[in-house]
């Protein structure tokens, strides 16, 4: 397993529409395998794979320290809310550093897709798998949380980012 490089924000893979998977080989399966162990060497939840440059719809998530077992992935998933009940929380992601803002997403949601077997794969989640889940499937489809924010935390969240000494390098 390799630690891949995550690309970060101002990449345009992160604006890019990932390509459903359709070969379940062994590429597909170290693919996975590199991101768990990147998400884990950047102390992540969740990771999709045009994060570290892959345009294929994958992502890994791990919210075992939240609730046993939520550790995985799914290919070409699929997701919708179960109920109009939502959550605001702070949410970070691996590819725009040390910028936390409050968004709002569903509480719960009703994953499906498949495993690195072709496999299918479905399961209902809230919280913060829930949130995981739908920022993950928003990367794939090439939109940054950043776009889910009120005009005002945007406007906050971009001059932190002009600000940062990662984004000035």
């Amino acid at each position: 397993m390799t630690v891949r490089a995550v690309r970060m924000f101002g990449d345009p893979v992160l604006r890019t529409r990932a390509d459903e998977v359709t070969d379940f080989d062994e590429s597909l399966a170290t693919l996975i395998d590199d991101m768990l162990e990147t998400m884990d060497e950047y102390q992540g939840v969740g990771l999709a794979a045009n994060q570290v440059g892959v345009t294929r719809r994958v992502f890994v998530y791990d919210c075992s320290h939240v609730t046993e077992g939520s550790r995985g992935h799914v290919v070409n998933p699929v997701w919708e809310a179960i109920g109009e009940e939502t959550q605001v929380g702070a949410e970070g992601c691996l590819s725009i550093p040390d910028i936390s803002k409050d968004t709002e997403r569903y509480e719960k949601v009703r994953v499906s897709g498949v495993d690195k077997a072709g496999e299918s794969v479905s399961f209902e989640c809230e919280g913060l798998l829930a949130r995981c889940v739908q920022h993950e499937t928003d990367h794939l489809d090439g939109v940054l949380f950043l776009q889910r924010l009120t005009p005002e935390l945007r406007k906050e969240a971009m001059a932190e980012i002009r600000n940062s000494e990662w984004f000035n390098k």
